[in-house]
């Protein structure tokens, strides 16, 4: 069977290889050498063979109760009132699960990885299957000014949320070569701003730049390291933000911060980590010292914890992401803002204590950690605390009465 052939049996969610004056860019990247895209940093993106060995462990019955919810995650029932008037303080940040993020920002709206499907695969059928429902259907969500994707993988680049924004005027800030998949699925090349790490582009007011991550990409059988990936910073002149992508921790955070920030808030990959793939995900102590590196050494800001709660894509329990970003935070004094899916916050606003997953969560052997309240742990901290292309899952249900949302097998 031809190329040709094969290329046209493909699924539409592989998306499209980069090709003419967009491969030209890629091959010219400083960023590009060997026939693939390079991390700042050395990174294995193939998880290890130790992983083989600690299955059976991982495959036993209280280790597996203890990687989805027990009870429906309380997603905020309001989103769509709370974001009727505007922002006070002029930036308002909503996690709408996983990397999905609505900054508002300089009078814009940017949404961050939207991932409105349910699955995070290129099968409807099969795939990880989000552990609670979207806080808002997408088409209610209003107008949105741009739309800015970290890299292409499945749990942050979704077919069906992008082509639901094709009849719309919404553009596109990609790393290079992202732009094929978008033009494959309807997106007019007019609206894509795509960029290597370090290139900058203006949006009705807003700076957005490229930054670089320590990841990888890749949405089929082939073509891996042929699209960029990258964290992001968007500026109005007055606010700063960041939001990490996908990335292992490196040295690189330090310079992104002292280049673009001050940051008022940061939004920080700090879930899916494992042992067996240290250096494309970061643990919660990692996501942790990485939001220190980009405040200068000292935290600073607000810090968005991301890439977590919606989708199980790694053996850790589920709630240990939340746990791990919270003991950092108190340890370092740092600001963190914990909200449930869909609940709109100002970062410089301060917020009550709400460790909601813990309502919902197995509990650890020993109970919760107790932590005094925010404002005796620190005068500056906040008052409240993989591949994943994977495309098979595990059919476990959710729990009872979570509506038909179940948990996906790590692999």
């Amino acid at each position: 069977m031809t190329g040709s052939r094969l290329t046209a049996l493909r699924p539409d969610a592989f998306g499209a290889d980069p090709v003419g004056a967009r491969l030209e860019r890629i091959l010219a990247s400083p960023n590009y050498a060997d026939g693939v895209f390079q991390n700042p940093v050395g990174a294995r993106s193939v998880p290890s063979g130790g992983m083989l060995k600690a299955l059976p462990g991982n495959m036993r019955k209280d280790a597996r109760a203890r990687r989805r919810p027990v009870a429906p995650v309380p997603v905020h029932p309001t989103t769509l009132a709370d974001l009727a008037a505007p922002p006070s303080s002029g930036l308002r940040l909503t996690w709408m699960g996983h990397s999905t993020v609505l900054a508002e920002i300089g009078g814009r709206r940017v949404l961050f990885d939207p991932v409105w499907g349910d699955r995070c695969s290129p099968f409807a059928f099969a795939g990880p299957k989000r552990v609670h429902p979207v806080p808002v259907p997408l088409k209610t969500l209003g107008t949105v000014d741009v739309v800015v994707i970290s890299h292409d993988h499945y749990d942050h680049l979704d077919m069906p949320t992008i082509r639901a924004l094709v009849g719309t005027d919404t553009v596109f800030a990609v790393p290079l070569g992202v732009g094929a998949h978008l033009e494959h699925w309807g997106i007019d090349p007019a609206r894509l701003h795509e960029l290597d790490w370090n290139e900058s582009t203006e949006v009705g007011g807003l700076t957005l730049t490229a930054t670089p991550a320590r990841h990888f990409c890749g949405r089929g059988l082939r073509g891996r390291q042929q699209t960029l990936w990258a964290s992001w910073v968007v500026t109005d002149g007055d606010h700063r933000i960041y939001h990490s992508g996908d990335t292992g921790y490196f040295p690189g955070f330090a310079e992104i911060g002292k280049q673009h920030g001050p940051f008022d808030a940061t939004m920080i990959q700090i879930g899916a980590y494992s042992e067996f793939w240290p250096d494309i995900h970061m643990t919660p102590a990692e996501g942790m010292r990485a939001h220190v590196d980009l405040s200068g050494g000292t935290p600073r800001g607000a810090m968005l914890p991301i890439h977590w709660g919606t989708f199980n894509l790694a053996p850790h329990p589920w709630a240990d992401p939340a746990e791990g970003t919270l003991a950092a935070a108190r340890e370092l004094g740092a600001k963190i803002a914990t909200p449930r899916p869909g609940a709109p916050f100002e970062p410089s606003a301060d917020r009550a204590d709400d460790w909601w997953w813990r309502t919902v969560a197995v509990p650890p052997p020993g109970g919760w950690p107790q932590y005094p309240a925010a404002a005796e742990a620190a005068p500056d901290s906040e008052a409240g605390p993989d591949s994943e292309d994977a495309a098979a899952g595990d059919g476990t249900d959710g729990a009872d009465g979570a509506e038909d949302y179940e948990v996906a097998r790590p692999r």
